[in-house]
């Protein structure tokens, strides 16, 4: 087993490095923040494999021009309360800011948004957008697909992607809920981690491309994820394809390319938001009140034995956030060496 060394970094310098790249490989001042500030916020929430550890790949699509760092996004609305964004091949964060802000307006002005991302890449954690949703109080449901890992229940067989869900509900003068889940049994991003590091997976997470149960995570990528409860995740994974890559105009299934496998073709990624204004079904304060209500009930339950407290989904990574800002982000040496590669790369500084 390989020994990981850390070392740690400021959130404003790892977000400046990482927008002052961007700018290097053509995004402008504004898309350049955006994308970096997507990317430092899944090291920020402890979630480190959708954060600086993907940005080598995304500027390595850049540069083979399997990302277009300049695209004409567009909107398609035919309704007022719905529309479809094309991507134009752009990053998928640029993307996802673009939908999230579109949803939320059609939310606040008609009650209802919905928006369908196509033509897009991996976008970062769906928790981010359901976050800022939040902050405008705005619940928000979202989904992206993603790059075949998944199989159907009963094949061995990668079809679907990890194909997460998210919701986001606002909580007056406290953190936000945010429910982010992936509908394998494991993210993906932590199989890619263990494979990069060279450790075994837990038995139990994915399958080699023969079907057999594996703990290596070079043959479990080449092979596939399992699904989380079994039919049930299935059955979860091949909805959110339905909304985010067939509703969307996007790929989906097969259709979908990898990020890091297939340098060849576009990732044709989708994504899909839907937001809810609150006050269509209720005043606000009465629904901050409940809410408030259900996060005491849930937080007073009975302890099982050797449970200290229970938490709301998001809290957790919300502590996270606020001690990462406060005492900084730990990266491992192999996201560190990657780094310096591109500062070197670029003439920039990175230590």
């Amino acid at each position: 087993m390989t020994t990981i060394q850390h070392k740690v970094f400021s959130y404003e310098k790892l977000k400046a490095f990482a927008a002052a790249v961007a700018k290097k490989y053509g995004l402008s001042d504004s898309d350049a923040n955006i994308f970096a500030g997507n990317l430092i916020d899944a090291n920020l929430t402890g979630v480190d494999t959708h954060g600086l550890t993907r940005l080598a790949i995304y500027l390595k699509r850049m540069k083979l021009g399997l990302i277009n760092p300049q695209a004409k996004m567009t909107f398609e609305q035919k309704f007022p309360i719905a529309a479809v964004l094309d991507a134009d091949n752009g990053l998928g964060q640029i993307a996802g800011e673009k939908a999230i802000n579109k949803a939320i307006e059609m939310a606040k002005t008609y009650g209802l948004g919905a928006v369908g991302v196509k033509n897009s890449q991996h976008f970062g954690t769906l928790g981010y957008y359901c976050g800022k949703a939040a902050e405008d109080e705005v619940i928000c449901l979202a989904f992206t697909n993603a790059e075949p890992a998944l199989p159907p229940y009963g094949s061995y067989e990668a079809y679907f992607g990890t194909n997460p869900i998210a919701m986001g509900v606002p909580v007056k003068n406290d953190m936000p809920i945010i429910i982010d889940l992936s509908t394998s049994i494991v993210a993906r991003g932590k199989i890619i981690s263990a494979a990069k590091q060279k450790t075994p997976i837990p038995e139990g997470w994915a399958l080699d491309p023969e079907g057999n149960p594996t703990t290596d995570a070079d043959k479990a990528l080449a092979g596939s994820v399992l699904t989380m409860a079994g039919p049930k995740g299935y059955a979860l994974a091949m909805m959110v394809d339905i909304l985010a890559g067939l509703l969307s105009g996007s790929g989906y299934g097969k259709n979908v390319h990898s990020m890091y496998k297939d340098m060849k073709n576009p990732a044709d990624v989708g994504h899909f938001f839907i937001c809810i204004n609150i006050e269509a079904f209720m005043p606000k304060e009465i629904f901050y009140n409940k809410i408030k209500k259900m996060k005491e009930e849930i937080k007073s339950s009975k302890k099982r034995q050797g449970v200290d407290e229970i938490r709301i989904p998001g809290e957790k990574k919300a502590k996270t956030r606020a001690e990462r800002l406060k005492e900084g982000i730990q990266l491992g040496n192999d996201v560190i060496e990657e780094l310096k590669a591109l500062a070197k790369e670029n003439n920039l500084e990175f230590n």
